[in-house]
């Protein structure tokens, strides 16, 4: 028994050192395993930091320049909501968050606003306009305080310096951050394809960091990784704020969302930034891999479901005798997502950010955008925006569902997927007997959630009915040539003759010569139109003529002074500017 016991004994012992020794073995390898991550993410600061202080940059010259001549700024535009600031030496303390102007004798602030600077800011961070989470200002200090603040370390790349206003909704990604970027880059010359981006709206990468990515041959730079290169930070030179000339919608901040008043871009600027695009996508212009004219259904597969989208799918291949397909952001890449419609005949989606894809569209193809029961679709109109926009030649359809049976609600989801748990009972009744989603300010409104994240039975019959009443003609893409965008010119040598008949009958004779830009041109249609007022009157008489000579009599008065303007008309919309102003007199 005692030997027996002895053995025992023994094992207990060689067990135990055994579990010490498989510890000790684990614990190192878990400590090896937090070095070797340590490590990499050491080499990862490590190849950024060197990517940024790379050999092309006098350190000693640098510094010099900004303790000398400090801070440069010269900034275009006459307000916050449309300026774009040039800086030389720019700086931003990682310490304190924030970006710091050096005056020394030779800097130069243009413009010097002095306490209107921050009447709100100086600009605008993001394209969308007078957002106040979106505005852009600076510290100032003499440049001497350098001399005991953190060693600066300076980024050589030409910079933009940005906000992006919602990296995660596709919609946002487009119209407020890539188009603005594209035409930002454009603006100047040096912000070329070695230009670095810099996100100082504080979000992570993102859903779509990879699209941001291809504007630029350098690794955009997030604001929480600057600490990463230093506590004091210099731009030597940087372009901050984003042009606002590419957006076409604003989305109901101070009044309910709707198309922006004054839109100054057209589908031709929309259409080369796409093209932009599908070459750094590797996406082929060459025939589609379906071989055949082809519909594209886009599916969600999250919420805002199409409840019936098989039966939709057959019936729409049926209808209209092509082959139909479906696309998703969760189930294809976006260069797919871009390949397949950027060869389709029409696209169809319930109303949503993934429909941004239309603009990837060919001339002549049809967007059908599908809205759930009480959304009112005149009231919602970023895509019927962008289809309407001169150049983008895509033929618009909106559908609504209107049987409120085919329309499945969510009311006890959290509240920002169209839960409305959270409101008073009576608030809850009223949302869910409403048949219409008033107007509204963004972006919380709970009627408009509840309604928006409905799924929809899709009424087939109904929604092909409104195809059909719809588009002007079948769904094509092959037989659609870009419109011409050449605007005439002046008119030239106009004049004017009058003849007095008597005391109470005169008339005016005007005549001109075409614009000198016409006999260059092949242009369908020739009008031109004359606007006569007479002196002191505030109403004048309009005209639209097919020649070059007209003789006027209807309310043409002897003795009278008359002011007359003439410009022309190419193809019924393409106006020219008025010539200068005649004064005939009777």
């Amino acid at each position: 028994m005692r030997g027996l016991s002895c053995r025992m004994n023994v094992a207990a012992v060689l067990n135990g050192l055994l579990v010490s020794i498989l510890a000790a073995v684990l614990w190192k390898y878990v400590k090896l395993r937090e070095h070797a991550f340590s490590v990499e993410e050491e080499l990862l600061l490590s190849q950024q930091s060197q990517e940024l202080s790379q050999v092309r940059i006098d350190y000693h010259g640098a510094l010099q320049s900004l303790q000398e001549e400090g801070t440069r700024m010269v900034c275009t535009g006459k307000m916050h909501t449309d300026r774009i600031c040039r800086f030389d030496y720019l700086c931003y303390s990682t310490e304190a968050e924030e970006f710091v102007f050096f005056h020394s004798n030779d800097s130069v602030m243009v413009p010097n606003l002095g306490s209107r600077r921050f009447q709100p800011a100086l600009l605008d961070l993001s394209s969308v306009e007078d957002h106040n989470t979106q505005y852009f200002n600076f510290q100032e200090l003499p440049a001497p305080a350098l001399k005991f603040m953190p060693k600066p370390v300076f980024v050589p790349d030409v910079t933009l310096i940005l906000n992006r206003f919602n990296p995660d909704n596709l919609m946002h990604v487009f119209h407020d951050d890539l188009l603005p970027i594209f035409y930002t880059m454009k603006q100047y010359p040096d912000l070329d394809q070695e230009a670095r981006l810099v996100f100082m709206e504080g979000w992570n990468e993102g859903l779509h960091f990879d699209l941001y990515r291809l504007l630029s041959n350098k690794q955009p730079l997030l604001k929480d990784q600057l600490k990463n290169f230093g506590k004091l930070l210099c731009f030597t030179r940087s372009y901050v704020g984003l042009s606002k000339i590419t957006t076409w919608y604003q989305y109901g901040f101070v009044q309910p969302q709707g198309p922006k008043a004054n839109i100054l871009v057209s589908g031709m600027e929309i259409r080369k930034f796409t093209q932009f695009l599908m070459d750094k996508l590797n996406v082929s212009l060459e025939e589609n891999s379906i071989g055949e004219e082809y519909i594209v259904v886009f599916s969600r597969t999250i919420n805002r479901l199409i409840l019936n989208e098989a039966e939709l799918i057959l019936a729409l291949a049926q209808e209209f005798q092509m082959k139909t397909v479906t696309v998703s952001l969760d189930d294809h890449s976006f260069a797919d997502v871009v390949q397949i419609i950027s060869k389709a005949s029409m696209l169809i989606s319930m109303h949503g950010a993934q429909l941004i894809s239309s603009i990837f569209l060919p001339r002549g193809a049809v967007v059908v955008e599908l809205f759930p029961y009480a959304v009112n679709p005149d009231h919602y109109t970023p895509y019927k925006t962008l289809a309407s926009l001169p150049g983008m030649d895509l033929q618009y359809v909106a559908w609504q569902n209107t049987i409120e049976e085919n329309s499945v609600a969510f009311p006890d989801r959290p509240w920002d997927q169209g839960g409305i748990g959270h409101l008073e009972k009576e608030e809850q009744i009223r949302i869910m007997k409403s048949e219409e989603v008033p107007r509204h300010l963004c972006c919380r409104n709970p009627e408009w959630l509840y309604r928006i994240y409905q799924d929809t039975k899709v009424d087939i019959p109904s929604l092909i009915e409104t195809i059909r009443q719809s588009i002007k003609t079948k769904p094509s893409v092959k037989k659609v040539k870009m419109a011409s965008v050449v605007h005439p010119g002046k008119v030239r040598e106009a004049k004017c003759q009058a003849s007095v008949h008597g005391t109470n009958e005169a008339k005016l004779t005007v005549s001109w010569q075409i614009p000198w830009n016409l006999k260059y041109l092949k242009v369908r249609e020739v009008k031109y139109e004359v606007w006569i007022q007479e002196q002191g009157e505030n109403t004048y008489m309009p005209y639209i003529l097919p020649h070059q000579n007209y003789t006027f009599s209807e309310n043409i008065k002897p003795f009278a002074t008359y002011l007359v303007w003439i410009r022309c008309i190419f193809n019924k919309h393409l106006l020219g500017p008025f010539a200068d102003v005649l004064v005939c007199r009777t």
